[in-house]
């Protein structure tokens, strides 16, 4: 089977390399790889050809705009990549009838409330990333092509950076630390969405009926503050040295830390139809945030 993957240098991109390889032929493709697998999402139209080229049975969208705040500043080139793109997928995959796999987005949601959002719940972004976002997923649906839309939040890896390594870093230089305790949600391990997006495409492809959009995130619920408070914790009891105190890591709200684009304060993601409809059971936040820390502290 001929496997598209695109984004493959991103967080969830890099795992998914790995995840997807036992399911077929994986073409990797980013925005940077050169000649004719380049996959440029600033120009749409051009991904025509790539899926042309490749003619896979299965895509698996990975490449996003996620860089929040600046989207504010730059409407045109998230709506481009986040939506206007995905799209053109979409149209290509219901023209050759393969599967698309494509990541969405709590910031879809209001953030109001604080009980776990359902896939059927009312959406209501409050940001230029969440509206382009929900737009990408509307283009998919209205497409008719097979897919499969995975929501999730607050996404972290053990390659590149995260927030657990600079609450590590700053724990490390400063005396005490503010973190946001207001927004609550489940960190989630780019190595669990892979390995779930794997399982769900092999499923979904012997069983079209099970396309659609689902949730996926790690199981409990924490604030920023409870996350740091872990991954200190952690470090500490494994013998990393730490300037910070125990005691001196500090809640805030997010209104004393303004940024441009406004975040969901509820996180919380609803995940019994992906469990249901796939088998799955999905471990709590700590266990993937422990063996991420595991892994970077190499203690």
């Amino acid at each position: 089977m001929n496997i598209l993957l695109l984004g493959c240098g991103g967080q969830v991109g890099w795992e998914l390399q790995r995840a997807l390889a036992p399911l077929g032929w994986v073409t990797a493709c980013d925005f940077d790889t050169p000649g004719e697998l380049k996959a440029d999402f600033s120009q749409p139209d051009s991904l025509r050809a790539l899926m042309a080229r490749v003619q896979p049975r299965l895509v698996v969208n990975a490449a996003a705009h996620t860089a929040v705040d600046k989207a504010e500043s730059e409407p045109d080139l998230a709506r481009a990549i986040n939506a206007t793109a995905p799209g053109v997928l979409a149209e290509e995959a219901a023209r050759s009838g393969a599967l698309l796999v494509h990541y969405s987005t709590d910031y879809v949601f209001d953030g109001s409330g604080d009980q776990p959002r359902a896939e059927d719940a009312a959406t209501g972004p409050l940001s230029v990333y969440g509206r382009t976002k929900l737009e990408g997923e509307d283009l998919i649906r209205g497409s008719g092509c097979s897919h499969l839309i995975f929501r999730t939040s607050w996404v972290y890896a053990a390659r590149g950076g995260n927030f657990a390594k600079t609450m590590l870093r700053l724990a490390a230089e400063r005396d005490a630390l503010n973190v946001i305790d207001d927004q609550i949600g489940a960190p989630t391990g780019a190595e669990l969405l892979a390995d779930v997006s794997a399982h769900a495409a092999l499923r979904t492809l012997a069983q079209p009926a099970l396309a659609g959009t689902y949730h996926c995130a790690a199981g409990g619920q924490t604030s920023w503050h409870g996350y740091a408070r872990f991954v200190i914790e952690h470090a500490r009891a494994a013998g990393v040295a730490l300037k910070v105190a125990p005691g001196a890591v500090k809640p805030i709200p997010t209104s004393a830390y303004p940024t441009p684009a406004q975040r969901p304060l509820n996180s919380r993601l609803a995940t019994n139809k992906l469990q249901q409809s796939f088998g799955l059971s999905l471990p709590d936040w700590q266990a993937g945030v422990r063996r991420m820390l595991t892994e970077h502290l190499g203690r």
